[in-house]
């Protein structure tokens, strides 16, 4: 039988946690009457020389530049999670100067587009909204030159699946271009809030409604990029804790022989395109010219 003091230390034990309760459920609530930041002006100028198009009643917002007249040539960029469009800010002037038309979107959930309650996102679908958005303009028989980072890359690779089955026709790929993405499980480091935000829990309705993030799937296995013969090129860096060296590098040499990798300074970490910008465009530019 159990004794007084059993029965006082469980009575303790329960207190205590009723008492954690009612905190954190004040806290939350106080969390979540905190005003969202107000946007930069160059976040705002960014949106306002944007545009809006509908995909099945959801504003999706996209960014799109017309540069060198006369090329057939257009780059496609995907951004990282939980991030937008404006990823990409640092290096869009450099690129409209190789390319007949730069174009990038916030994916569903992300940045100045819809996020719409309760919807899971899936990564086929963030592909089609892309594929219609290159069909809305009339680009869907260009070459189109991807260009991604992080969880663009496995958006990367659906297109390229989706390319390769021949399921839309919507696009033509011609390069695609990876930067510290999870393409390898066997070595992929998700940052602590990425696995936060994928695996869920307590913390992930928070997370979702601060960062404007959904969880993601992944619609089918990454041997697209194994067998792709068009040039496919890597950056890298080996501070990059997504991707950490040197077991990244070494199944990337293995796994995708054939394909070219970029490696930056060491300094640089997991956003090349932001720390390091004329590296990263140099970088991109001297694949774009190898072929």
């Amino acid at each position: 039988m159990r004794t007084k003091i059993q029965y006082k230390i469980q009575y303790t034990i329960m207190v205590w946690w009723v008492q954690v309760e009612l905190l954190a459920m004040c806290l939350l609530a106080a969390y979540l009457q905190i005003p969202l930041p107000q946007v930069s002006l160059a976040l705002h100028s960014w949106k306002s020389s944007g545009k809006f198009f509908t995909y099945e009643g959801l504003h999706i917002f996209y960014q799109d530049s017309v540069g060198v007249v006369g090329s057939l040539e257009i780059a496609v960029l995907l951004h990282s999670l939980p991030t937008s469009s404006y990823d990409w800010y640092k290096i869009w002037e450099g690129l409209t100067l190789r390319f007949h038309q730069v174009l990038v979107l916030d994916f569903l959930g992300f940045g100045f587009s819809d996020n719409p309650q309760p919807h899971h996102c899936s990564i086929f679908e963030q592909a089609s909204i892309m594929e219609v958005l290159l069909w809305h303009l009339g680009l869907q028989n260009h070459r189109t030159n991807l260009l991604s980072h992080d969880y663009g890359d496995i958006v990367a690779q659906e297109l390229l699946y989706q390319y390769k089955q021949n399921q839309s026709g919507r696009l033509t790929i011609k390069s695609i271009h990876l930067s510290n993405g999870g393409i390898f499980p066997e070595t992929h480091c998700p940052l602590l809030l990425q696995k936060i935000l994928k695996d869920g829990g307590v913390l992930s309705p928070i997370l979702t409604w601060l960062m404007n993030f959904f969880v993601f799937s992944m619609s089918h296995p990454m041997g697209a990029l194994a067998s792709e013969t068009n040039p496919i090129d890597f950056i890298y860096e080996p501070l990059d804790p997504v991707n950490p060296y040197p077991e990244f590098f070494e199944l990337y040499r293995k796994m995708l022989s054939r394909s070219m990798m970029s490696i930056l300074d060491d300094h640089i970490s997991h956003d090349p395109q932001l720390e390091d910008p004329m590296g990263f465009l140099n970088a991109y530019l001297g694949f774009i010219k190898s072929f």
